[in-house]
């Protein structure tokens, strides 16, 4: 329903820019056998342990793998997230009947998780880590639950919480920690006891310390990002008041509060299902009270990421609250879902009725003092809650309550539909091509390493189409579907001192003084930056640079012409040729000789020779993590301009052999604490298994009676 809406939905922002091309350039690598921590040539952009690939999480290697042999990548990524939606969604399921809600019950939530506002709208249509990383922690509820009551072991509790985690988005794996400690805290209120609480947090703490890898580069790496001295702030762009929780229900909704489009937002990101909150009127509060404890986890949880959306706007790395609505949705779901089950009450429904058609009515208020523009809509939006609420419960009293799940399910299809089809379209799609081969076909067959100098700002909207600029330039991760080697790229990471030489951006974007900074002259070594930088061509865009092609090039420089691309690019180009593939990574030598023995992504093995001493620079970007040796002994690099790698040669060196390697900082660290967590982990499963084999060792008189929960999962099955 959605992709009759839009077929693009799923293929817009952040997932065309920077994960879709992403995922393709990472499978070249591992199919051709390399471990693509680090791309040099990318520069800003290239340090994948930093960025948000998911090195360490198999089911996103296997669609790295995957992802070079399709052609289609707006179909790819389509097909990817239905997967990873189905997954979050029978993650929800689950949830729910750990908590004891009937199968039918438990369906409904699952089935609205995925088309709930936020996480229809960003994380499935754009931000593909926090789709991943969600559909894993939901997984990792339900295990923990059920590990916390004594129906599972510990393993499946570290498995998910371990996917959520190394997916490399910090979202999920906050929101994993959080919901772990929500769920230990529950389940010692329900059962009155301390242990299973504190197996289930030593569970999750082996999960934790296997994930640190994942995380330790960026840890020990921020103080040379844009990221190095973010600290807590009460910044009110995407903070989300809770009055906008009265708009849960409402399909029309636009919330206010500050974001891209101003104080008004034009997408429903606070809904969750049109059911959640005149449902509340259905259900046999005092009865309830008796679950209050056993269902105090989801209780604190839901309570945690409510004040959590509402701010502060920026804590640390974790800025823009409202990207924890999808959490907001999943506890209230599974509250209302689970109660409905247990204590779904359909007598009186005359009163109960009216008390649902006041809560509609509330929705109204809210959601027109939000946008009163759109009046009409919302009352068109609140009778046809009110309809569907009439018939669901009609069906329930004369037909039973699966037939009532069954019409609850299937109305939300027509409202995704009608949701994503009346959106307007969002500022943030770039519009890129769909096919790699016809962007293959029609962009410039560049060689070598390629610097653009652009700003995607100036594009127009007749531009962004194949046969406009994006047969010419290459914005965020665009050049990595046609296997092209660009230093332009996407990284929400970023490098500040190489960003600020040539001013580039998160997407990138260049300023219109990058042209001069690229050519200037490092001081200490005498030579452009463009030199250090080991750049076989420039790429100049028109718009920004007109008269650009009509001066004379820069020494060592030429102007080439590439017919059919005139309208938007100028192109510079070395008089020798490339040089990139010229002597490894070796930029500049003073006082020594310097040859390439052997050149990877991640090691520089060269022999030098200096009889009085010199230095060797790298057209490597100066990223934590290096390390050097001179004949096996180590020796301290530093850098020059803040930015590339630089070696010096003690006088008296005689073809002798230099090594450069790069690893992820903390990696091994991060080793030592995967095999603590495996030892942990299995020491867990030892003590879960133990009991119950010495249980089946005695005799018994009767057979174990299955309680409520493990009858209906049996039944499930």
């Amino acid at each position: 329903m959605v992709l009759l809406a839009n077929a693009r939905h799923f293929y817009t922002d952040d997932t065309e820019s920077q994960y879709g091309p992403m995922w393709v350039m990472l499978g070249r690598q591992l199919r051709g056998g390399h471990f693509p921590a680090l791309v040099p040539w990318e520069w800003m952009s290239g340090n994948y342990s930093m960025e948000e690939a998911g090195l360490y999480n198999p089911p996103q290697l296997l669609v790295d793998l995957i992802a070079p042999s399709v052609d289609n990548l707006a179909l790819y990524v389509t097909v990817v997230k239905l997967i990873f939606s189905i997954i979050a969604a029978l993650g929800a399921y689950r949830i729910c009947l750990v908590y004891s809600a009937r199968p039918q019950w438990a369906a409904v939530a699952g089935v609205a998780f995925p088309l709930s506002g936020w996480f229809l709208f960003f994380d499935e249509a754009s931000w593909a880590t926090s789709l991943t990383g969600t559909a894993w922690m939901v997984h990792a509820w339900a295990s923990a639950v059920r590990y916390a009551r004594g129906r599972s072991g510990p393993i499946p509790v570290f498995v998910f919480l371990y996917l959520a985690i190394s997916v490399q988005y910090v979202f999920p794996a906050v929101e994993s920690a959080l919901m772990i400690v929500a769920v230990a805290v529950g389940e010692a209120i329900y059962q009155r006891r301390w242990a299973p609480s504190l197996r289930l947090l030593l569970a999750a703490g082996c999960a934790g310390l296997a994930g640190l890898e994942t995380y330790l580069p960026g840890m020990l790496s921020s103080p040379v990002t844009w990221r190095g001295n973010e600290r807590i702030l009460n910044d009110p762009f995407l903070t989300v008041p809770w009055s906008e929780s009265l708009n849960a229900s409402l399909p029309s909704t636009v919330p206010a509060f500050t974001g891209w489009w101003g104080y008004v937002q034009p997408l429903p990101m606070v809904y969750i299902a049109w059911f959640v909150i005149p449902a509340l009127a259905f259900i046999d509060w005092r009865a309830a009270r008796a679950s209050a404890r056993e269902l105090s986890g989801v209780t604190l949880f839901a309570t945690a990421v409510l004040m959590w959306c509402a701010g502060p706007g920026r804590i640390g790395p974790l800025r823009w609250p409202a990207r924890v609505l999808p959490m907001v949705a999943l506890a209230l779901l599974v509250l209302v879902c689970v109660l409905l089950s247990r204590y779904g009450s359909f007598a009186h429904w005359r009163q109960r009725g009216i008390a649902a058609g006041v809560l509609i009515g509330l929705l109204f208020v809210r959601s027109f003092s939000a946008d009163p523009h759109d009046v009409l809509r919302h009352l068109a939006a609140a009778a046809a809650v009110a309809a569907l609420g009439a018939a669901a419960v009609w069906l329930v009293r004369t037909r039973g309550v699966a037939i009532g799940c069954v019409l609850t399910i299937v109305s939300m299809f027509p409202i995704a539909y009608w949701q994503v089809h009346s959106a307007p379209p969002t500022p943030m799609s770039y519009g890129f091509p769909e096919r790699r081969s016809e962007m293959t076909a029609t962009f410039p067959h560049f060689d070598g390493v390629t610097l653009q100098l652009a700003d995607r700002a100036l594009l127009r909207g007749d531009d962004m189409s194949l046969a406009g600029a994006y047969g010419s330039l290459s914005f965020g991760n665009y050049a990595k579907n046609m296997g092209l080697d660009y230093v332009n790229a996407y990284t929400p990471i970023g490098y500040a001192a190489f960003s600020a030489i040539l001013c580039m951006g998160w997407d990138g974007s260049t300023c219109p003084d990058a042209y001069r900074r690229a050519f200037d002259t490092e001081s200490s070594t005498g030579r452009t930056i463009v030199d250090l930088m080991k750049v076989d061509r420039v790429v100049l865009q028109r718009a920004q640079y007109p008269e650009a092609g009509n001066h004379p090039a820069p020494p060592g420089w030429k102007w080439v012409d590439y017919p059919g691309h005139e309208r938007y690019i100028w192109v510079l180009e070395r008089d020798g040729g490339p040089i990139s593939t010229k002597n490894g990574l070796i930029a500049d030598t003073t006082g020594v000789t310097a040859t390439s023995a052997e050149r990877t992504s991640l090691t520089s093995r060269i022999r030098v020779t200096s009889a009085n001493g010199g230095r060797v620079v790298f057209a490597r970007l100066a990223w934590p993590g290096y390390r050097a040796t001179l004949d096996g002994r180590d020796i301290p690099y530093h850098m020059v301009a803040k930015t590339f790698v630089a070696l010096d040669i003690p006088a008296g060196t005689n073809n002798s052999e230099l090594i450069l390697t790069w690893r992820p900082p903390g990696w091994k660290i991060g080793i030592a604490t995967a095999l603590a967590a495996i030892a942990g982990i299995c020491a867990l499963q030892w003590g879960h298994l133990r009991p119950r084999r010495r249980d089946e060792d005695l005799p018994s008189s009767q057979d174990h009676v299955p309680d409520e929960p493990e009858r209906v999962l049996a039944s499930v099955s």
